[in-house]
């Protein structure tokens, strides 16, 4: 899924390095296959484009009619959620706290096309947010999944709009040290990663120069593990080959498996069930498209009922004595309905104080995860029993 920022498709994209530095011929590979979206992209490109509007008027002049009417016209999309207006507003407020902690005024940029093409061949992106101030460069990123968090630290594309302001902004500012942060708000997440400007080159000319080549020409080994945007990944003959080594790489003893075993085997078969379904999705797509898949054809799955006029059948049974309180169900907003409806700062004013946040239920992932172990707080009666006895 290409990001937002890089409409005009650069081959290696900011979004994407993860994945092509980590499985150089991959970038090529996709060139094979079309461009998707899908609605929560654009879901996202619409609340980048509110942002950037509410950052434009705070960093620089603009009358409220023009800011009302930019505005109007954006909430006229068929995407757009109330929701949009408090999270786009975390958004803001978070930038606002920089601009303030700053002794003095500093110029930002918003959505700032960037260059860092010295390193990846066309590599270009834009940021969402620039400035420099007193030898810092600060970079930041609007993320307006809600998906999984995403963290600042060695954050590849992160790393990589920062690398593109920093070549521009160096050639008149002494910048010393590079602030990265990613803000996501519908997580309530901010992450922040700091480097020295040393550090940020470093890297690039050690780990993405040499990528960036391998995966321009082509080059290099395919490395499965970054298959989840992979325009490739259902065809994969990579990707195929390591899911299908679980069966016979194993050496399993005795009848029932330990604890070492199946967690080995849960981080072999990790990709497997999604492997599965990405087959599973092209092949539907292929034989939509009237291609062949041998030993495989569509067929009509279940259907549900529907009104052709959902309007004129109320009209009729209102019209013939139903009640309309039967034909409507009064159902409450959740939480984060009513955050986005009535609006983030007079939310928490109202009932902020009868607001918790439970703990979530525990989840399985692998140890390199950044998130903090799981504490299990239920409490074990034999050991508070034999407590209160000592």
């Amino acid at each position: 899924m290409m990001n937002h920022k890089e409409r005009d498709h650069a081959l290696l994209s900011a979004s994407g390095a993860s994945r092509w530095m980590n499985c150089n011929p991959s970038a090529r590979l996709e060139e094979l296959f079309p461009e998707t979206t899908s609605e929560y992209a654009e879901e996202g490109t619409l609340a980048h484009e509110i942002s950037e509007l509410k950052l434009t008027k705070y960093t620089s002049p603009m009358g409220a009619r023009t800011y009302n009417s930019r505005l109007k016209k954006l909430k006229a999309n068929k995407l757009y959620k109330q929701e949009m207006d408090s999270y786009t507003d975390a958004y803001l407020e978070h930038i606002k706290e920089l601009m303030m902690s700053f002794d003095k005024p500093a110029v930002a940029s918003i959505e700032k096309k960037v260059d860092f093409s010295a390193y990846v061949p066309e590599g270009f992106g834009t940021c969402d947010f620039v400035t420099v101030y007193d030898g810092t460069l600060y970079v930041r990123d609007l993320k307006y999944g809600k998906g999984v968090p995403v963290f600042a630290e060695n954050n590849p594309q992160l790393m990589l709009y920062s690398l593109g302001a920093f070549l521009e902004y160096s050639l008149f500012e002494d910048i010393v040290t590079v602030n990265m942060g990613i803000v996501q708000p519908r997580l309530d997440s901010i992450s922040v990663w700091e480097i020295s400007a040393e550090e940020l080159v470093e890297w690039a000319e050690k780990e993405v120069k040499p990528n960036a080549k391998r995966a321009f020409n082509a080059e290099g080994d395919f490395v499965p593990g970054q298959c989840t945007f992979c325009r490739a990944k259902a065809v994969c003959k990579a990707r195929a080959e390591m899911n299908m080594e679980l069966e016979t790489d194993m050496k399993l003893k005795g009848n029932i498996l330990s604890n070492a075993e199946m967690g080995d085997i849960l981080k072999r078969a990790q990709d497997i069930v999604k492997w599965v379904k990405d087959i599973e999705n092209y092949c539907q797509q292929a034989i939509l498209k009237g291609e062949s898949v041998p030993g495989w054809k569509l067929v009509e799955g279940r259907s549900v009922r529907t009104f052709s006029d959902t309007e004129k059948a109320f009209e009729i049974l209102k019209d013939k004595g139903i009640a309309e309180e039967l034909m409507y169900e009064r159902k409450m907003l959740t939480l984060s309905q009513l955050e986005g409806t009535i609006g983030k700062k007079d939310f928490n004013d109202y009932v902020g104080e009868l607001i918790v946040k439970p703990k979530g239920k525990p989840t399985l992932v692998m140890e390199s995860d950044k998130r903090a172990p799981y504490v299990n707080d239920v409490i074990n009666v034999e050991d508070e029993f034999e407590k209160i006895i000592d």
